[in-house]
């Protein structure tokens, strides 16, 4: 049993991205749709009076119809993910006061992605790249409890400028910072970063960055009553509220894992599920 076994612990939700009142040109609308053109994300377009120019509108089929999940500008969507790379995490991004994802990103939680790296594909694994640094500021933001992220290398903290800023910030806090991967770096003996090393296929395959507060902290479980949602700024059973970017509160375990099950292949997901983070968390305590 390895963190595979975590990869079917989700049921599919059926999400739909929705561009309302678009203004921006067509290129746009078709890097959207290239973007989530082989996952199980929906993205069309819509006229709605009610509504302004150029938002995107994230929906969940119900057993009562469409419900509104998140919306946010399509602008904030542009300057996300689709007129960037990869490289901007890797070498910028490293400002965690500064930045921000959209609420219809962050709410694609529990969703079954299997996303393709460059040269297949320089937009899909991007999605990932992004989620996984605002984890991090969540951690950050935080400022206690615990973030365990791999990097199937150790030594990529050190080669990429933006990733060595990120964990040298979150680990100068009270959160107590695991990096995984391969053993080919040490950092200096003044780190305060926490490393593990190993040549399993966990080491070898695995993509995971996840945040647990203090224990006290975290919701308490998946039925959260509305009274503790709203208090917490979370919905839907310890998933963040819509009632801002980032979303999250302090106390709310989040979670992505992602196993790279071909070359340049990723299969994974986040989640804000307290079980299921608990869960993770404690095999990768555990097992590496």
């Amino acid at each position: 049993m390895g963190l595979d076994s975590y990869l079917d612990a989700i049921d599919a939700a059926s999400r739909s991205l929705s561009v309302v009142n678009r203004s921006a040109p067509d290129p746009v609308q078709r890097m959207l749709e290239t973007t989530f053109s082989d996952q199980p994300v929906d993205v069309d377009e819509l006229s709605d009076d009610a509504r302004g120019d150029d938002v995107v509108v994230l929906s969940e089929r119900t057993p009562e119809g469409r419900e509104v999940v998140a919306t946010s500008p399509l602008e904030e969507v542009m300057n996300s993910i689709l007129l960037v790379n990869s490289d901007l995490y890797k070498t910028g991004q490293a400002n965690l006061a500064e930045f921000e994802l959209p609420s219809v990103l962050t709410r694609l939680d529990d969703v079954p992605f299997s996303l393709r790296g460059y040269p297949e594909s320089d937009k899909e694994k991007l999605l990932l790249v992004a989620i996984s640094r605002y984890i991090e500021r969540h951690a950050w933001r935080a400022g206690r409890g615990r973030l365990r992220s791999s990097f199937q290398r150790l030594s990529r903290i050190e080669d990429e400028r933006g990733t060595r800023a990120v964990y040298r910030k979150v680990a100068a806090t009270d959160v107590q910072t695991h990096v995984y991967g391969i053993p080919d770096w040490t950092p200096p003996s003044n780190s305060e970063l926490l490393t593990h090393g190993g040549y399993s296929d966990d080491f070898y395959d695995s993509w995971f960055v996840v945040y647990t507060p203090p224990d006290g902290d975290s919701v308490e479980s998946d039925e959260s009553t509305a009274d503790e949602s709203e208090a917490t700024g979370a919905t839907d059973g310890g998933r963040p509220g819509d009632g801002c970017v980032d979303g999250a509160a302090p106390g709310q375990p989040v979670a992505l894992l992602a196993l790279e099950t071909e070359p340049r292949r990723w299969e994974g997901y986040w989640t804000f599920r307290p079980s299921l983070v608990a869960d993770v968390d404690r095999y990768i305590s555990r097992n590496m």
